[in-house]
């Protein structure tokens, strides 16, 4: 064999940090050493698995398509090591999460992993959907946990479960009084709504179609729980998932306001890289989340 497996993890180090030199403190070796094994790397096969951009190391187009191969080599070389040793196979296991996602389920989801699996390592980054779906693509996160619908040739997409959201306000709002929205009250009401780019923006989009250029849009944040504090102050009228406002409607802090022919409801989806290895860790995570789902 003209590669050895030290050579694919520097490949790969790089190819993630798009520089030697935090490539080489991730694997604990000097600059220099790996330097050295990506040089030697390319040179037995006269190959540019990256394209020099100043202190930047790019992916060239024959590194690109190496990838998702070099992944599953070395994940499969782990997964053959770990068995050597006796041990069980878990393994590291980096999932993203959508904010409500994130939020709301995830870390109650990781309890009940680790309970079963107490020698698990699971890690967990919460954003966007196109920052989580990002992430799988470049195989930084093993999977995905995503609100919004998201296409990518290299990603697989699964139905997870179902979910809606609900237009709320703070019980002292006008609105708080009304029956049922119509949609000339939508447009008078002020919105304080999540930024472009994430699923329930997406979902809240295409729900007020039609209405979306006379909308009053009167604040975009990016996290639930600002959102929520916003509308309790009194600023506006926001839409989130029904997930996250649960605690909520409970307390009385805020209430739902119904609104009349429009649809709120929404898929929640996994996904996966098409060429990822899936190790036993993330087989027995993709199982957790079918069973939550039922």
């Amino acid at each position: 064999m003209r590669y050895s497996l030290r050579q694919l993890e520097v490949f790969l180090a790089t190819a993630r940090h798009e520089n030697i030199s935090r490539a080489a403190r991730d694997l604990a070796m000097s600059q220099s050493a790996a330097s050295g094994s990506l040089r030697e790397l390319e040179g037995q096969f006269g190959v540019k698995l990256f394209d020099r951009v100043g202190k930047r190391l790019q992916l060239s187009e024959l590194g690109r398509q190496l990838r998702p191969q070099a992944e599953t080599l070395l994940a499969q070389a782990r997964a053959f090591e770990q068995a050597l040793a006796g041990e069980d196979g878990m393994g590291r296991l980096h999932i993203g999460a959508t904010m409500t996602i994130g939020n709301y389920l995830a870390v109650t989801m990781i309890a009940d992993f680790r309970g079963r699996y107490p020698d698990a390592d699971v890690a967990l980054t919460v954003a966007n959907t196109e920052t989580i779906a990002e992430g799988v693509a470049g195989f930084e996160l093993d999977m995905g946990m995503i609100e919004g619908e998201f296409q990518h040739p290299e990603l697989e997409t699964l139905h997870w479960r179902d979910d809606e959201l609900v237009v709320f306000a703070a019980p002292g709002h006008p609105a708080a009084t009304t029956t049922a929205l119509g949609d000339d009250d939508l447009v008078s009401l002020p919105w304080i709504v999540r930024e472009r780019g994430s699923g329930t923006r997406q979902t809240f989009d295409r729900a007020m179609h039609g209405l979306l250029p006379d909308l009053d849009i009167a604040m975009e944040l990016q996290h639930t729980e600002a959102i929520k504090r916003a509308v309790e102050a009194g600023l506006g009228v926001g839409c989130l998932s029904r997930i996250s406002l649960t605690d909520a409607f409970r307390r009385g802090s805020l209430v739902e306001l119904h609104t009349s022919a429009r649809d709120f409801s929404r898929e929640l989806f996994l996904i996966t890289h098409r060429r990822k290895f899936h190790g036993v860790a993330l087989q027995r995570w993709l199982q957790l989340c079918q069973e939550s789902a039922a």
